[in-house]
């Protein structure tokens, strides 16, 4: 009798699995160039601190949290096409000069073939020249994904306080 519903668990097992992996279909890679364009200061800012300071940004005091919306586009340029929106929070977590912060980020597609899909990017940023954080999530063209994600700040324009940031999407999903 034990051996009978051993034997009916395996195939039950087998059969949600199998019907699992058909449902998802087979596992992709997608790997994405996209530029971050991020103005922190002026009427059209897409970074805030939260809540706004009395004072100027102050990207280097721990617990600082900042909210971003900023434009994505498949360009260096900050006129070329608009493909997502970088929406999320920043927290500065580390207790020396901000030297690491804690990214919680949706690269949210409002155009083209990935329309209406996302990528969730969630962990530490340790903020030097080049970086590297986990992507821990998706919806839509990107249900289930996991990978990292690049960032590096190509340029900054203290007069615009504009910043450009290429960010490298390495991603697996259904």
């Amino acid at each position: 009798m034990a051996s009978h519903k051993i034997t009916l668990a395996l195939i039950l097992f087998l059969t949600i699995f199998t019907y699992s992996n058909a449902k998802l279909g087979p596992l992709k890679e997608t790997e994405l160039t996209v530029y971050f364009q991020d103005y922190s200061s002026g009427p059209n800012a897409t970074v805030i601190e939260c809540p706004p300071p009395s004072r100027g940004l102050n990207f280097s005091t721990f617990g600082a949290m900042f909210c971003a919306d900023d434009p994505i586009t498949e360009g260096f340029e900050d006129s070329s096409a608009l493909i997502a929106r970088g929406r999320g929070l920043n927290v500065i977590s580390s207790l020396d000069d901000g030297s690491s912060a804690h990214v919680m980020l949706s690269v949210v597609f409002i155009g083209g073939k990935y329309n209406g899909s996302s990528i969730e990017i969630y962990g530490n940023d340790p903020r030097t020249g080049y970086r590297e954080v986990p992507v821990v999530g998706g919806t839509g063209k990107f249900r289930l994904a996991r990978g990292y994600a690049t960032f590096e700040t190509l340029n900054f324009d203290p007069v615009r306080s504009h910043a450009t940031i290429r960010s490298n999407l390495t991603v697996l999903h259904y």
